[in-house]
């Protein structure tokens, strides 16, 4: 029941998010399944990765794929989706933790906590930048094939 709550938690909260970045109405549900999508990714690893640090960066990559293909087919930026479905991941409690450490005094759990709060900021970062990278290799491919196409097939 409690992974359920997650699940709508995730998903309103991202259509939320969606409203206030003024995503047209026919494009803010799509917005709100992608953090359902990514928090769904990051409950299913969690009994088979119990470390945050990859399942954050697995969770990124999956949403970043969700993102560039619904791109394609939508027709818009992948970034409307890209960040509409990360809003779940991001590590806003961490943060929290590492300030109130900072505030009592426990500067060692500041840094620990710290530490880990900036590891899951910087796995969000590179799992979202990896389907972007690998998407944009692609076109860039098939921009080069049909230019050599288009000028004779490289023939000699």
């Amino acid at each position: 029941m409690t992974n359920l709550v997650q699940l709508v938690a995730a998903f309103t909260g991202s259509l939320g998010f969606a409203a206030l970045f003024r995503v047209r109405r026919e494009k803010i549900l799509l917005a709100g399944i992608g953090g359902l999508l990514s928090w769904a990714v990051y409950l299913v690893l969690g009994p088979v990765m119990p470390q945050d640090v990859p399942r954050f960066f697995i969770s990124a990559v999956a949403v970043g794929l969700y993102a560039e293909i619904l791109a394609r087919v939508v027709k818009c930026p992948a970034t409307l989706f890209l960040v509409t479905g990360t809003i779940p991941l991001i590590p806003g409690g961490g943060l929290y933790r590492t300030m109130s450490a900072f505030m009592a005094g426990d500067y060692a759990a500041c840094s620990a906590q710290g530490l880990n709060t900036l590891l899951l900021a910087v796995a969000l970062a590179v799992g979202m930048l990896f389907p972007m990278s690998i998407f944009q290799l692609i076109r860039r491919v098939q921009v080069h094939l049909a230019q050599k196409q288009r000028s004779g097939g490289g023939q000699g």
